[in-house]
């Protein structure tokens, strides 16, 4: 397998915002953005500090966004579609941002879900470790918005 590359512009917004809406879904997560707003939220980023890039196999397959700063590297988001997973495209593609695009001395973070656990192993087997893990208290729909304590077992 031989993936091509290029960085992303305005024209891959529908496709970058329509994989962004898989990605979404696939991993979990509780982002209720509609294609239509994620396009506009991914224009905002692509027009800011984000760049993106987009993997092809004679047709595009998958895409990275990612902010470089002075020693760092965050990836937002790597996605695959999904036909094309467990074939090799992610651990290419991340090969291709590690020795292409980005530079070697920067230390580089992912976020995962803690519920994604497909995602979380294959970061392992790609070299992170895990650094911190974000806790939260979700709303109730309580009217009075007094939820302390919800939760705790006494």
């Amino acid at each position: 397998m031989k993936l091509e590359w290029r960085y992303g512009s305005e024209a891959d917004l529908g496709l970058l915002a329509e994989w962004n809406h898989q990605l979404i879904r696939d991993e979990g997560h509780q982002n209720p953005m509609t294609v239509e707003q994620l396009a506009g939220r991914m224009k905002t980023w692509l027009q800011g500090e984000y760049r993106s890039v987009i993997f092809s196999e004679r047709a595009p397959v998958a895409y990275a966004l990612f902010k470089k700063e002075d020693r760092l590297i965050y990836l937002r988001q790597l996605f695959v579609q999904r036909e094309r997973r467990r074939c090799g495209i992610g651990r290419e593609a991340f090969t291709i941002l590690r020795r292409e695009i980005w530079p070697s001395h920067v230390r580089l973070t992912v976020d995962v879900l803690c519920q994604n656990v497909g995602a979380m192993v294959f970061w392992r087997n790609l070299g992170y470790q895990d650094y911190s893990l974000t806790l939260e208290i979700m709303p109730e729909n309580n009217p009075d918005g007094n939820n302390i304590g919800a939760g705790i077992r006494q």
